[in-house]
């Protein structure tokens, strides 16, 4: 039986979505009016020519539509393939084609995306808009959802092993790729991690960040697969962070790094306003979160609730670092995590045996939660295979008690002088300084050294910090060939809608300008 379908005939009143949104407009529903809704929705989709097997892009903000389609193209057995809004009209474009998708469903807030990019959407038959109205040429779904049947929708089987997802990689090094999985998770190894974390189906989970990325959807799948309420932000805000979770006494959560500087950074006066205490699971992940602001999060919120994940969109959860291993282990991101295998391999495909920050190697992980294939890219995907092994292209070296540190993205390793030089690091040793609220480094073109270390510093407002002080602290805490040699200063990071730094477009006028490009 599809999972829906048994809460809603287990605990029909039980509040399963509350899409509360800071206008003061708040929609709620219970897991009998999801099941009914999802229902209608893949009734619809299904009389638009979706099927098992069917692309189905949606795109829009945090909203209960979007939890309605997660779940009708579940039941349809329709691979769903989630669009990040914030996309360029040519990204947004490429991913909807490349993806075959023949129908898209829209918030209507991003119709007008649609309709700027319908030309170079020649697979695309149909484009479904809700939570609104439709532009002409599209059609407005949400009249047709309120009279469409509720019978339950099931494909044959149980509705859950046909399904498929479709998620497209952040492309912070390239064109985005489309990591498949053609079936559910296993549901022992599934069962494993959360008793490990410790899930409940008591617990209520408060987005942190876009639905269309991994992390807050996937943790938000779990929390519905457990029966569990949900709680949507529409679109992140701090101070209404602190009020959804206040309000709800939200007791788990996903989040990147940046969503929380954001929170902690909050005067004192308006933070304590709020109360936390109900924060049970916070788990720590998108991109690596520096040991200052671990630090400073303990400070602000319940300190045994800072979980923090190794994963990918590819490869799933990886390892966990508990909150006991928390300031224990500065830099670790945990041991492998349930029923997850882990190999390092070096650069000549020897498995790493030996431990320390010498002793890297390429991450390879197997496990059940590995996605399938890369769509349309299997040479990608047989690139990054080995041994029955799966890599995203990570560097590690495992410690003494078998914890994990992850050193960077291989392509994101700067080469200096033959010296090895990871970018992660440098940043989690700057971030330490009290005037620094960010910092990208990456390598940039040098003819003596083939790179060197450059260094972006988003500082705190009132901050009179300058190139000279940056350097100075960075001697106290780096060895000499990791000190950045050039600086530069924003009020912001380019950054992916889950929170990655973009450092191609941070690295691409160096690079372009090495090779007369400009």
């Amino acid at each position: 039986m599809d999972l829906l379908t048994g809460h809603a005939a287990n605990q029909p009143d039980k509040t399963a979505v509350i899409d509360d949104r800071a206008n003061g407009d708040v929609r709620i529903c219970t897991y009998a009016e999801l099941e009914d809704r999802a229902n209608q929705l893949a009734h619809v989709i299904t009389a638009h020519g979706v099927e098992t097997g069917s692309k189905v892009v949606w795109c829009g903000q945090n909203s209960m539509g979007l939890v309605e389609m997660i779940n009708a193209a579940r039941k349809v057995g329709a691979t769903a393939v989630p669009l990040n809004y914030r996309l360029s009209d040519e990204e947004a474009a490429y991913v909807v084609d490349h993806c075959d998708a023949t129908v898209v469903y829209v918030d209507a807030d991003y119709a007008p995306l649609f309709e700027r990019i319908r030309s170079d959407l020649p697979k695309v038959e149909h484009i479904l808009v809700f939570d609104g109205e439709a532009p002409d040429g599209m059609i407005a779904v949400d009249r047709l959802v309120a009279a469409a049947s509720t019978e339950t929708y099931a494909v044959e089987g149980d509705g859950t092993d046909n399904s498929t997802t479709m998620i497209y990689t952040s492309g912070t090094t390239g064109k985005p790729k489309g990591a498949l999985r053609r079936t559910t998770r296993d549901p022992q190894q599934g069962a494993a991690l959360l008793q490990h974390i410790g899930y409940s189906p008591d617990d209520v989970y408060l987005t942190t960040g876009p639905l269309y990325h991994s992390g807050p959807g996937g943790f938000m799948a779990i929390g519905l697969a457990m029966g569990q309420t949900i709680v949507l932000q529409r679109k992140f805000d701090p101070v209404d962070w602190l009020r959804l979770l206040t309000t709800y006494k939200a007791t788990t959560t996903f989040s990147a790094p940046t969503p929380i500087r954001m929170i902690c950074n909050l005067p004192d006066d308006v933070f304590a306003q709020y109360d936390t205490s109900s924060m049970r699971v916070m788990i720590a992940n998108a991109a690596p979160w520096s040991y200052a602001l671990k630090q400073l999060y303990v400070t602000k919120l319940p300190p045994e609730s800072l979980f923090e994940v190794y994963g990918s969109t590819e490869l799933g959860v990886n390892t966990v670092l508990r909150p006991e291993d928390q300031l224990r282990k500065p830099g670790s991101c945990g041991k492998e995590a349930p029923m997850v295998e882990i190999r390092l391999y070096d650069d000549a495909g020897n498995i790493v045996t030996d431990t320390g920050p010498e002793a890297t190697g390429e991450v390879f992980v197997r496990s059940a939660s590995v996605f399938s294939d890369y769509y349309k890219q299997h040479d990608k995907f047989e690139e990054d295979h080995r041994d029955g092994f799966q890599t995203v292209g990570d560097i590690a070296y495992r410690d003494d008690e078998g914890f994990l540190y992850i050193c960077d993205r291989k392509k994101d390793m700067i080469i200096s002088g033959g010296m090895n030089i990871y970018p992660a690091e440098i940043e989690a040793a700057l971030e330490a300084h009290p005037e620094i609220y960010e910092a990208a480094v990456f390598g940039i073109p040098s003819e003596d050294w083939g790179e060197t270390v450059h260094a972006i510093i988003v500082k705190h407002d009132g901050s009179s910090l300058d190139d000279a002080a940056v350097t100075a602290f960075a001697r106290e805490h780096l060895a000499s060939y990791k000190i950045p040699r050039s600086f530069g200063w924003m009020d912001e990071l380019p950054k992916t809608g889950s929170g990655k730094v973009l450092k191609r477009d941070l690295r691409k006028p160096f690079w372009d300008a090495a090779a007369g490009n400009v």
